[in-house]
Order: C-alpha cells, then sequence, then structure tokens
C-alpha cells in the first residue's frame, strides 16, 4: 500500500487496505459483518474479523449438543453418598476446631502479661482484674 500510494495521506492508505482485506475474505457473513464494522485500520478489521469467525464457529459446533437424562436411579445413590461423605467432613471439622479451642499453648514457658503465671497468655488469661476495662 506504501509503494502504490505513495502520494496518498495515511489515514486514506489504511482505509483502502482494509476495503481490500474485506474484499478478500471468502466468507461472505464475515466480509459482511467486517464491513459494518467500518474497521479505521488493518490491525482491527482483521482482529475483528478473526474474533467473528471465532464466534460463528463455536456457534455452529454448540447447536449439535444436547441434553442427556439419566433415568436409573444411580444419581440419587451418588447424592446420598456425596451428602454422606459432606456430614463427615462438617463432623471432623467442628471435632477439629473444638478440639483446638482447647489445646492449651505449646510452649508452656509463656508468660501472662496481665497475671505475670506462666503457662498461657494474656488473651486467655482467667484471672478476674479489680479495675475492669471497657
Amino acid at each position: 500500500m506504501s509503494l502504490s500510494y505513495a502520494e496518498c495521506p495515511q489515514d486514506v492508505r489504511d482505509s483502502l487496505a482494509v476495503q481490500y482485506f474485506v474484499d478478500a475474505v471468502k466468507d461472505e457473513d464475515t466480509q459482511h459483518a467486517t464491513r459494518l464494522m467500518d474497521a479505521k485500520d488493518l490491525k482491527s478489521a482483521l482482529t475483528y474479523s478473526m474474533k467473528y469467525e471465532a464466534a460463528k464457529t463455536v456457534s455452529k459446533t454448540s447447536r449439535h449438543v444436547r441434553s442427556i437424562e439419566i433415568e436409573d436411579d444411580t444419581g440419587k445413590e451418588k447424592d446420598e453418598k456425596f451428602d454422606c461423605l459432606l456430614k463427615t467432613l462438617e463432623k471432623l471439622l467442628n471435632s477439629h476446631v473444638a478440639g483446638k479451642k482447647n489445646t492449651p499453648r505449646r510452649n508452656p514457658n509463656v508468660t501472662c502479661w496481665k497475671c505475670n503465671k506462666k503457662g498461657h497468655v494474656q488473651r486467655d488469661c482467667q484471672t478476674i482484674s479489680p479495675n475492669p476495662e471497657n
């Protein structure tokens, strides 16, 4: 384009390149859609036409997909097994969380800043303070 139309401004050359590109597209639907897009440069025309072709290809293949219905009771059995497994996992999680709450600190040498006793930290201190703070 630069050599053939050297005397033309860049925007005119870009417009001509887009027109020649659109004319060269074989598929009429893609050609029509790209022409309606009114691209200003060759890169955007190419990008749009490739997206259009991809979307068109996907929509052609997805038309032939049909839903499958299962008539036997294997789905119900799987649901029951899943529910049982889920309940077991919930029990394990609850017992694990409950066990963590009652577990003392791992380091018995820690000292509480509130009561100065060893074995716990201030947030776990059971000592009642004479002046309660808000």
